[in-house]
């Protein structure tokens, strides 16, 4: 028999054969033509949107997604419709917006960075999802937020489906937190994880990881669509009836998304990823979703022989490094979340042989780097036909904010003309396909960390002499033509003067 998983078309036509001669057969005994059920009992399922369909599909109907369709033999179907129209239901408890119960109070830690990606710390009942590729310190972070709770006075649980408890127990040890009160357990099945949770009511409870976690009531491997779906389910509906508040660890895929259906990440209250390049010390806890706080915050840590480290002023250790000034080099006061952040960007441009030059980006979106190499040749006619383009964000950062744009033109204008910008300059802006230089949004804040950092002057938008409380000297842009004008003659000066 052909195997639906590697010729699932074949198999698709074979089975549609099988059905149709065999319910030509049920037909003549006036019985009902089930045949195409009875040959399989497999269902598959979007990875995205989570949508059932009764065969494999190149591309989902329902969200469009490509190669998003995986099998889930044995799929518990959901509850079956019955009429509604004579059934009454049981009536919803309400409650007034303006009732004086009191809020939930925030629950912090010692980590002011994992509060702040919170929105100021861990609201009970909540459910969170950590994601992140492995080995880049998933476990290791909220091993240690464990232990910072649970001194804290939080009966805190870590139930590991990877790990045995021994092997928890030593990593603890080489963190230093052997002497923590943390309960520690190890099990993947979900009947016995929620019994525990109901037996034990812990304030916190942190699951380690969701793709571990299986169901008898579903018919299907762990890992699968259908299993990640149901175990989110019930532990998230767990966390809302409780006053416990979940934490899911779950596995990302190849293209850096959390494995398994997206539903689950509708279902939580907070999605975190855990971002770093496994060659660097530095990791970013970024929130890209938060129903208590601001999303796009981001947390700064550093790994060291004792876990993860929290950087209290991010802005500082990344341009900590940065060596003597040179051509391709520039700082971009940035904004993420709502912290002002300085990075450091690069820029390469050396000639090549090759028919089509390459265009290589490292932490920045490598659509937008064209854009900007395009508004260059256009507006300002300044060509890179022939060149080598590389562009680099310095400490491994993953920049997505469009006011990025002036100092990655700076930077690559700085390259190609092989002028040096003196480190006393800080640049952002958005520019538009006409060459425009666009305002941008925190301007006071981008500007106020630039000063504390000992920055002197910094090269905006038009409105960003509107800026109060500032003593930086800045420079406005009307477009990228005179801002590349102005940067040449005032960096060729300035070598000249030397």
């Amino acid at each position: 028999m052909f195997s639906n998983y590697f010729y699932p078309d074949i198999y698709n036509v074979f089975v549609n054969n099988i059905s149709w001669k065999l319910n030509k057969i049920c037909s003549c005994f006036r019985l009902v033509p089930l045949a195409h059920e009875c040959m399989s009992n497999s269902n598959y399922s979007c990875t995205a949107c989570g949508n059932i369909t009764s065969k494999w599909a190149g591309r989902c109907e329902a969200c469009g997604e490509w190669n998003s369709i995986s099998e889930d033999t044995g799929l518990s179907q959901g509850p079956t419709k019955t009429s509604l129209g004579r059934s009454r239901g049981l009536f919803i408890p309400l409650n007034n917006l303006k009732s004086t119960d009191k809020p939930l109070q925030r629950i912090k830690c010692d980590l002011d960075e994992l509060d702040r990606v919170l929105g100021g710390g861990l609201v009970p009942s909540s459910a969170i999802l950590v994601g992140g590729d492995p080995g880049i310190g998933k476990s290791t972070l909220l091993l240690q937020a464990a232990a910072k709770f649970a001194i804290n006075g939080l009966k805190t649980l870590y139930l590991s489906g990877e790990e045995a408890s021994s092997q928890v127990k030593l990593r603890a040890k080489r963190l230093e937190l052997e002497e923590s009160p943390i309960q520690l357990g190890s099990d993947t099945n979900l009947r016995n994880i929620l019994t525990t949770l109901e037996k034990e009511k812990p304030d916190l409870a942190i699951i380690d990881s969701i793709q571990t976690i299986w169901s008898d009531k579903v018919e299907s491997a762990p890992g699968t669509v259908s299993q990640v779906r149901a175990a989110a389910h019930e532990l998230t509906s767990f966390a809302k009836r409780s006053n416990t508040s979940i934490v899911l660890v779950g596995h990302v895929t190849k293209e850096g998304q959390i494995a398994g259906p997206r539903v689950v990440e509708h279902m939580v209250d907070t999605v975190l990823y855990f971002e770093g390049e496994r060659g660097n010390q530095f990791r970013i806890l970024r929130s890209v979703k938060n129903r208590f706080g601001p999303a796009d915050e981001i947390g700064v840590f550093e790994m060291t022989g004792l876990g993860l480290q929290q950087v209290i002023n991010p802005s500082a250790l990344f341009l900590s490094s940065r060596g003597a000034p040179s051509a391709g080099s520039c700082v971009f006061a940035g904004i993420e979340g709502t912290r002002p952040l300085l990075v450091e960007i690069q820029a390469l441009v050396s000639p090549t042989p090759l028919s089509q030059p390459r265009r290589s980006v490292i932490g920045w979106d490598s659509n937008r780097l064209a854009m900007i190499l395009a508004v260059l040749e256009a507006r300002c006619e300044i060509q890179f036909s022939g060149l080598d383009v590389y562009l680099n964000v310095a400490g491994g950062l993953k920049i997505s904010e469009p006011a990025a744009d002036l100092a990655v033109a700076a930077a690559l204008i700085s390259a190609r003309e092989n002028i040096i910008i003196p480190e006393s300059y800080v640049f952002f802006g958005e520019v538009s396909l006409s060459g425009a230089i666009r305002s941008v949004g925190k301007m006071e804040n981008r500007l106020k960390e630039a000063e504390k950092l000992g920055f002197k002057q910094a090269e905006g938008p038009k409105n960003i002499q509107s800026v109060e409380d500032s003593n930086l000297e800045v420079f406005e842009n009307l477009d990228l033509l005179s801002f590349v004008n102005k940067l040449v003659d005032d960096t060729k000066k300035q070598t000249l003067g030397t």
